[in-house]
């Protein structure tokens, strides 16, 4: 379910031109559950294709209001932040939008509240940037011009998390494993070492010294007690694999030497 105060945020785009920004700024507000949004003198555009940027946002669609006026389209919130590039000269309230986003919240609790954009061009004018309580400024390098949609996304991205929404809960894995005992990671080490001291690794290294390493990478991992069993499997198949190996070598050998005794011509190599 929508979080209430998410649902009292408005957003509110001042004469956008394309309306590709206008179907990805629809797309973002179904991400971060919100569903009001004001346009203002808007391009002209096809909500089908609106829906085909932004697809299974028809809800959202169907709710954009269009406004002759920025004063219209502001007239019922309590508080309005503008989203600018530039600093204003005049001294004004400025903010990141981490931290406008709990003072917009706080506001939300008695009427909605808006965050205002500007146009792709040249953003917001002083006349509207007038009207807002207070003026966010996304960080950036030295060039500071981003996308609409992408402006739009920060500003949501951070009222989502302020509102501590929870519209989509990531499924836990399917099977859950209790961590791993010291005896599964005893027998895992005992493994380890067994299959490194098969493939000749200790030749020119120390294995008190690689073991230690060892342990200290996989307790840093945390791995649960299937993780363990698994990287055991690994180190037992290495073993398995050299006792096949030696098995198949002593029978061509045992083969050989029987050919050998009793004269029959040796197998082609």
């Amino acid at each position: 379910m929508p979080d209430p105060l998410l649902d009292r945020v408005r957003v509110v785009l001042l004469e956008p031109l394309d309306p590709v920004n206008i179907g990805a700024t629809v797309r973002v507000m179904k991400n971060m559950g919100f569903g009001d949004l004001r346009l203002v003198r808007p391009v002209a555009y096809d909500p089908w294709r609106i829906e085909g940027i932004a697809h299974g946002t028809r809800d959202i669609v169907e709710r954009i209001r269009h406004h002759d006026t920025l004063e219209d389209a502001l007239a019922d919130c309590v508080r309005v932040a503008a989203f600018a590039g530039k600093r204003r000269a005049a001294k004004w309230i400025v903010q990141a939008p981490r931290e406008a986003a709990p003072d917009l919240l706080a506001h939300a609790e008695h009427g909605p509240v808006a965050i205002l954009f500007g146009r792709e061009d040249w953003g917001l004018p002083k006349e509207a940037l007038d009207q807002a309580h207070i003026t966010v400024h996304i960080p950036t390098t030295e060039h500071a011009s981003l996308n609409l949609a992408q402006a739009v996304m920060v500003a949501l991205y951070e009222l989502h998390l302020a509102a501590g929404d929870a519209t989509r809960t990531l499924a836990p894995p399917r099977k859950d494993a209790p961590p791993a005992t010291n005896e599964q990671f005893a027998q895992l080490y005992a493994d380890a070492e067994r299959a490194l001291e098969t493939i000749n690794f200790f030749k020119t290294r120390h294995p008190g010294h690689v073991m230690r390493t060892v342990r200290s990478l996989t307790y840093r991992s945390n791995p649960d007690s299937r993780e363990v069993q698994l990287l055991r499997a690994m180190s037992i198949e290495v073993l398995r694999a050299f006792e096949r190996a030696t098995m198949l070598a002593r029978r061509a050998g045992a083969e050989e030497a029987r050919r050998e005794q009793t004269g029959e011509p040796t197998a082609p190599a």
